[in-house]
C-alpha cells in the first residue's frame, strides 16, 4: 500500500481526515495472511522498544537563553534534544534500530526564546521562511510520531500547521476535532511495523491524545475552529479501531498527566490529567507515554478494570531532561502476536554528551537567537530579583503589575471605563528571574515572563477581588502562630504551582497563614481605605487566567473591556524600550 504522508496531511487538514498508516494492510490481506500463517502453539519471545520524550518546550541544546549560558539547576539536570539524541542512539544500539520506535507526548514548539524567535521574530510561516529548529532536530533523530500538546496552539493554528508540514512524522491528536464537522483535524493514530525475520511483522498502533484544556487556555486561537473532547472518550473510539486494523500492540502518547485533577474548574467537562483514567477505563492499551505535568515517573502500573490487564505508564520529566524507555516482549500465539511483558524506565540526559550532528543542524538558528536576546533595551537603577517573590512582596512582581496597569489605563483612556481604578495580577513564573542594575538586555526582561500570555482587562467588584485573593492565598501551607517559618516549606500547598499564586497590584493586604484557606486575607485596602465590596474595578489579567486557567473565581465570567494580541513579555520589553530606565523603586 503506497502512502504519501505529506499529501495525506494536507488532505486531513482540509477535509478532517484522521488516520496515518504506515504500511497497513487492507482487511482482506489480513485475513489471507492469518490463513496462511495459522498459530500452532507458542514460539519464542521477541523484544522491541519504544522510546519517549515529552514537554521538550523548544529545548534543542543544553542552553538557557535567559541566563545566556549552559543550563543548570540545583539537581544538575541537562536539557535539550541534542542530549536526548545521544541517549536514543545508545538505546537503539542496545535493542536494534529496526526494533525501536521513538515518540513524543507534546509541548514541542513553545517554551524557549529559540522557539519564540521562529514563531514571532523570524516566523516559519513567512514566505520562504526558515525551518523550525525543533523540526530540524526531531527529523534528524527519526521520530515516528508525536502527540500535540496544549502549547502547540499558543502561536495560533497557522504556525502549528506549518510546523506539521515541516515534520517528517505525524502530529497526532485523536481528540482535536474540526468544530464544524466533528471530524479529526489531525491524524488520531499511526500504525508502525516491527520487522521479525521469518515471521509476520509486529504491528504497533500509536494513538495520540491531547489536552481538553486547550479549549480554555487558547480560546482565542481555537474557538469556533476546533473542539476537544475527553481522552477517555476518544480512546474508547480509536483503541478498538486499532485492534480491528490488526494491531498487536497499542501505545498511547498522552499530553495529559497521570491523576485525574484539573486546573480549569468546570470550564470544560473533561479532566485535564486523565492518563491513569485512560489506562483504567479503556481496554486494549499496553502502555502510555505521559506528558503535560512536568513530572518524573519512571514506571507506574495501572490495572484495566474491564480486562484485568496491566498498563504501564511512564513520564520523562520535561525539557529533554529524561528519556522514557519501554521494553516490550511479544510472543506468537494462536495466529497473532501477544504482549507478554512491558517494563519502563527513564534515562537521565545529564549522563550523555550532546549529539554533534544535532548541534550542527541548529547552530545558525541558535546563534541568531543568542544575538537577539542579548540586545540592550534599557537600564535599571537597582537590581531586582524574583528569588523571594513566592512569599514576599517584591519590586520585580510589582514592576510587572505596574506595566500591566499602565498599559490598560492607556488603552481605556477616552472610553466609558476610563474612570474606573485599574488593578493587575502577576505571578512568579521563574524564581531565578532577575533584572540587574545597569544595562538591561531583552533576555533579562523576557525572563520575567516565560509564557506566551497576552493581556486582558476584566470588570471585577471588590467582593469578587476578595474571593480572588482568598483563592490565591491557598498557596501557603498553614502555619501555627509563632511557629518557625521555613520558606522552602511555606509555599506550594496541595501541589499548587508558583504560577497559580497571584499577587494583585493596586491593593494592599496581608495574608495570615495561621488561618485556614479561605479566610486569610486581612487589612484589604484600596488607596488606604477598606475595600468597598460593591466598588467596580478593572483587573489586568493574562489570557490564561482570563480564560479560566488555575480555576480562579469570577474572572473567567467577568466582562472583558479590552484585550491585546501582543504577548505580555513584549509589552514589558516595549515599555522598557520606551521609558529607557527602570527606576528600581517599589512599583
Amino acid at each position: 500500500m503506497s502512502f504519501n504522508r505529506r499529501k495525506f496531511l494536507g488532505r486531513s487538514a482540509a477535509a478532517g481526515a484522521g488516520v496515518a498508516l504506515t504500511g497497513a494492510l487492507p482487511q482482506g490481506a489480513l485475513a489471507q495472511e492469518r490463513e496462511a500463517r495459522p498459530g500452532r502453539g507458542r514460539g519464542g519471545r521477541v523484544p522491541f522498544r519504544v522510546l519517549g520524550t515529552t514537554d521538550v518546550h523548544g529545548h534543542v541544546l543544553n542552553w538557557d537563553y535567559f541566563t545566556d549560558k549552559e543550563y543548570d539547576d540545583a539537581a544538575h539536570n541537562d536539557v535539550g534534544l541534542a542530549k536526548i539524541s545521544t541517549l536514543v542512539a545508545a538505546a537503539r544500539k542496545e535493542a536494534g534500530r529496526h526494533r525501536t520506535l521513538l515518540i513524543d507526548a507534546g509541548d514541542i514548539i513553545q517554551g524557549t526564546q529559540l522557539s519564540y524567535y521562529y514563531a514571532r521574530v523570524d516566523p516559519i510561516t513567512a514566505p520562504h521562511g526558515p525551518k523550525h529548529p525543533m523540526a530540524l532536530a526531531m527529523n534528524r533523530m527519526g521520530y515516528d510520531a508525536a502527540a500535540l500538546g496544549n502549547h502547540e496552539f499558543n502561536y495560533g493554528i497557522p504556525v502549528l500547521r506549518k510546523f506539521q508540514e515541516q515534520c517528517d512524522f505525524p502530529l497526532l491528536a485523536a481528540n482535536a476535532l474540526d468544530a464544524r464537522t466533528l471530524k479529526p483535524a489531525f491524524p488520531p493514530y499511526v500504525v508502525k511495523r516491527i520487522k521479525v525475520p521469518g515471521h509476520r511483522d509486529i504491528r504497533v498502533g500509536i494513538l495520540g491524545l491531547t489536552n481538553p484544556g486547550i479549549a480554555v487556555w487558547d480560546k482565542a486561537h481555537v474557538q469556533g475552529k476546533l473542539t476537544f473532547p475527553g481522552l477517555v472518550e476518544q480512546a474508547r473510539v480509536y483503541v478498538p479501531k486499532l485492534r480491528s486494523l490488526g494491531c498487536d500492540v497499542v501505545v498511547c502518547t498522552d499530553h495529559s498527566g497521570l491523576d485525574g485533577g484539573t486546573s480549569y474548574g468546570d470550564a470544560v467537562p473533561y479532566p485535564e490529567n486523565a492518563s491513569s483514567l485512560v489506562a483504567e477505563q479503556v481496554p486494549g492499551i499496553d502502555a502510555i507515554l505521559v506528558g503535560h505535568t512536568h513530572k518524573e515517573v519512571a514506571s507506574r502500573t495501572v490495572v484495566n478494570k474491564e480486562t484485568g490487564r496491566s498498563v504501564v505508564l511512564s513520564e520523562p520529566l520535561m525539557w529533554g531532561m529524561r528519556l522514557s524507555v519501554f521494553d516490550f516482549e511479544v510472543e506468537w500465539c494462536r495466529g497473532r502476536w501477544e504482549v507478554v511483558s512491558v517494563k519502563a524506565e527513564v534515562r537521565n540526559a545529564n549522563t550523555a554528551a550532546e549529539d554533534p550532528e544535532i548541534a550542527r543542524l541548529v547552530r545558525r538558528e541558535h546563534q541568531a537567537v543568542v544575538k537577539y536576546v542579548n540586545q540592550a533595551v534599557g537600564t535599571c537603577k537597582a537590581a531586582m530579583s524574583a528569588a523571594e517573590a513566592p512569599y514576599k512582596d517584591t519590586p520585580i512582581i510589582d514592576f510587572i503589575n505596574f506595566v500591566q496597569m499602565d498599559t490598560v489605563r492607556s488603552a481605556l483612556a477616552g472610553t466609558k471605563y476610563a474612570s474606573l481604578p485599574v488593578l493587575s495580577q502577576a505571578a512568579c513564573f521563574s524564581r531565578s528571574a532577575a533584572i540587574p542594575a545597569g544595562r538591561v538586555s531583552l533576555r533579562d526582561v523576557a525572563g520575567l515572563y516565560v509564557y506566551e500570555n497576552t493581556l486582558d482587562a476584566r470588570l471585577m467588584t471588590g467582593a469578587q477581588l476578595r474571593d480572588y485573593l482568598e483563592f490565591s492565598a491557598r498557596y501557603f501551607v498553614r502555619t501555627a502562630p509563632g511557629a518557625p517559618v521555613d520558606p522552602a516549606k511555606l509555599t506550594n500547598a496541595d501541589n499548587t504551582p508558583d504560577f497559580n499564586y497571584d499577587v494583585v497590584g493596586g491593593l494592599t493586604y496581608d495574608i495570615d497563614i495561621a488561618k485556614p484557606a479561605g479566610s486569610r486575607i486581612t487589612n484589604l485596602r484600596y488607596q488606604g481605605r477598606p475595600l468597598d465590596d460593591g466598588a467596580r474595578f478593572v483587573l489586568a489579567v493574562n489570557n490564561y487566567r482570563a480564560n479560566g486557567g488555575g480555576g480562579f473565581p469570577h474572572v473567567a465570567k467577568a466582562a472583558s473591556v479590552w484585550s491585546s494580541s501582543e504577548e505580555i513579555r513584549n509589552t514589558i520589553v516595549g515599555w522598557v524600550k520606551a521609558k529607557k530606565v527602570i527606576a528600581g523603586r517599589r512599583w
